[in-house]
């Protein structure tokens, strides 16, 4: 049982990478079937980590964030911010930026979701049903506001990164 929610976690990870590279290949973004899952998909992704990892973590932890939770909330913000807009191609490579940089912060030796799995112990069964449970996200339609752009333009930027190619 050992690592499963590590392999189902990095496996979500390698999905949506899949689907990343294959529009960063395509003209039209928006109208790609492929966005649409990817969207969902990164969304409930982030989901998973926020609404049952990140908690249950705090609580095994004696009511203590783990040291990476910030990092990855702010990450989280920026990825959601930059789902909200119509996707563009600079949008597209910051997405990637972030994943790129984002990811071995779970998956590594020592990360998210080897330590989680540690405290887990032998609720692991339970963790992973839960995890499992969290339903696809119901996506808006675009946003291309001014205000909308902007505060994507913010949360990009509280997390460290730049809009762009």
């Amino acid at each position: 049982m050992a690592d499963r929610l590590y392999r189902f976690l990095a496996e979500d990870h390698d999905r949506l990478a899949t689907l990343l590279t294959e529009l960063e290949q395509v003209d039209d973004i928006a109208s790609d079937p492929r966005y649409i899952e990817f969207r969902q998909g990164l969304l409930r992704h982030i989901a998973m980590e926020e609404k049952v990892l990140l908690p249950f973590a705090r609580e095994r932890n004696a009511g203590v964030p783990l040291s990476v939770a910030a990092r990855i909330r702010l990450d989280h913000g920026a990825l959601a911010a930059l789902l909200a807009p119509t996707p563009t191609a600079p949008i597209m490579a910051t997405i990637r930026r972030i994943l790129q940089a984002h990811n071995p912060i779970e998956e590594d030796r020592g990360g998210l979701y080897e330590t989680i799995e540690g405290l887990a112990g032998t609720d692991l069964e339970t963790l992973l049903d839960r995890v499992h449970s969290v339903r696809e996200v119901k996506v808006a339609p675009h946003s291309d506001s001014p205000r909308a752009l902007d505060s994507m333009r913010e949360a990009v930027r509280r997390a460290g990164y730049g809009l762009g190619s």
